[in-house]
C-alpha cells in the first residue's frame, strides 16, 4: 500500500509498505481523507513532537475518515464509511476511572510517544480496533467527517470549561482547533463568542463560522477581565497571560494547545486577586460521537477547510498548513479509488 512517512526532520516521502492485515477484533479500513494537525507538522518539520522523538519512520496522522475495506466479523459492511476514535486507552487508574484518556500507557494514532511508534492513518489502509470505529450517518460527506477528531477536542474543552451556555466566551487562537471551538461555543449556547489571532486570515474565517466580534493580537484591546469562559488555543506564554487577563473575576481560563514541557513565564496575580480557575484539557473521552452530530448538522463547519491536496503532495500540503494566515485544516486526500 502507499503511505506518507516521516522519517526525520523534514524528511516526508511517500512510499511503498505492506498492506496490514486485521486481527481478531480489528478492521481494516480504505482511508479517504486525513487532515494535518500541528504533532504532525512538529514530527515534520522539527523531527519531535515535544519530547517525543521520530525514531523510526512514523506514518502520521489521526484526523481521519474512510471505509471499511476488511471485516472478518461481518459486523461492518464493506464500503461503510467511518471515522475514527484514535486513542487506545491504558490502564485505568483510581479516581479516573471514568476518564480514560487520561489513563497511562495509552497509544494514540500518529504518535512517536511509544515504542514502537503507533503508526497513523495517511495511508491507503489502516488497520485499527473495532472499538475505535464510528459509523458516519449518511448524510455525512467523509470529507466533512475528517473534522471529528479536532472538533471533539473544542467539545471537551467546552466540558471542562462546565460549559458556555448562557457565558461570554474568548477563543484565544483562531487556526483549526480555535475556529472548531468557537463553533462548539456557538452551537452550545454561548451568548458570545470573540476570538483572537495574530494574522487577519484566521480571524476572517471565524467571523465566517459565526463569531460574534474577533480581536488582532498587536492591533485591537482585548478586554480585561469581561469573560465568563476563555479558551486559549496557541499555548503560547503571551497569549495564555492574555487570556489569563481577559477572564472576570470567578471566571475559568481552560488551557486547550499544549505547551513545550519547559519552565514558562506567567502572570499568575490575576488567578489569585480574581479567584480564576485554571484547567488543563487533553484530548478528549467520548466527545468524538457529538461532533459527528454537529458536523452532520452544520454543513458550514467544512468551512473550517481551506486547502485539500492529493497525497503525493503532501510536502506542499505541509508547508500550506504551516502558513496559518493563509490556511485553517488543510485535508490530504488518500488515494481515493477512481
Amino acid at each position: 500500500m502507499r503511505a506518507i512517512v516521516i522519517r526525520s526532520k523534514l524528511d516526508l516521502i511517500a512510499t511503498e509498505l505492506p498492506t496490514p492485515e486485521p486481527r481478531a477484533g480489528e478492521v481494516r479500513l480504505r482511508m479517504a481523507y486525513g487532515g494535518i494537525c500541528g504533532s504532525d507538522l512538529h514530527y515534520y518539520h522539527d523531527g519531535a513532537n515535544g519530547s517525543f522523538v521520530v525514531r523510526e519512520p512514523l506514518v502520521p496522522g489521526h484526523e481521519l475518515s474512510g471505509t471499511v475495506d476488511l471485516d472478518s466479523s461481518g459486523e461492518f459492511m464493506p464500503g461503510t464509511p467511518v471515522t475514527i476514535h484514535p486513542a487506545t486507552f491504558g490502564t485505568p487508574e483510581p479516581g479516573i476511572e471514568d476518564r480514560p484518556h487520561l489513563w497511562p500507557n495509552g497509544a494514540y494514532l500518529g504518535s512517536a510517544s511509544t515504542w514502537p511508534h503507533t503508526q497513523g492513518g495517511l495511508s491507503e489502509f489502516v488497520v485499527v480496533g473495532k472499538h475505535m470505529l464510528r459509523a458516519l450517518p449518511p448524510t455525512l460527506p467523509l470529507r466533512r467527517a475528517a473534522l471529528a477528531e479536532p472538533l471533539a477536542v473544542g467539545l471537551h474543552a467546552l466540558a471542562i470549561a462546565g460549559g458556555v451556555e448562557g457565558r461570554r466566551v474568548l477563543v484565544s487562537g483562531s487556526g483549526a482547533i480555535g475556529l472548531l471551538t468557537a463553533s462548539a461555543a456557538l452551537a452550545a449556547g454561548a451568548t458570545e463568542v470573540v476570538t483572537t489571532d495574530v494574522v487577519p486570515g484566521p480571524l476572517r474565517r471565524a467571523r465566517e463560522l459565526g463569531a460574534h466580534r474577533t480581536l488582532q493580537v498587536g492591533t485591537d484591546e482585548i478586554p480585561s477581565g469581561y469573560f465568563d469562559v476563555v479558551l486559549e488555543c496557541t499555548a503560547v506564554p503571551a497569549a495564555i497571560n492574555t487570556a489569563i487577563d481577559a477572564a472576570r473575576r470567578g471566571g475559568i481560563v481552560v488551557l486547550v494547545g499544549i505547551p513545550a514541557d519547559e519552565p514558562r513565564g506567567v502572570n499568575l496575580a490575576p488567578v489569585v486577586s480574581r479567584e480564576l480557575q485554571v484547567r488543563g484539557t487533553l484530548r478528549f473521552n467520548d466527545e468524538i460521537d457529538h461532533a459527528i452530530q454537529l458536523l452532520d448538522a452544520n454543513p458550514e463547519l467544512e468551512r473550517v477547510v481551506t486547502h485539500e491536496y492529493p497525497a503525493d503532495q503532501a510536502v506542499d500540503a505541509f508547508a500550506t498548513a504551516t502558513d496559518s494566515d493563509a490556511s485553517g485544516k488543510v485535508l490530504l486526500s488518500l488515494w481515493l479509488p477512481d
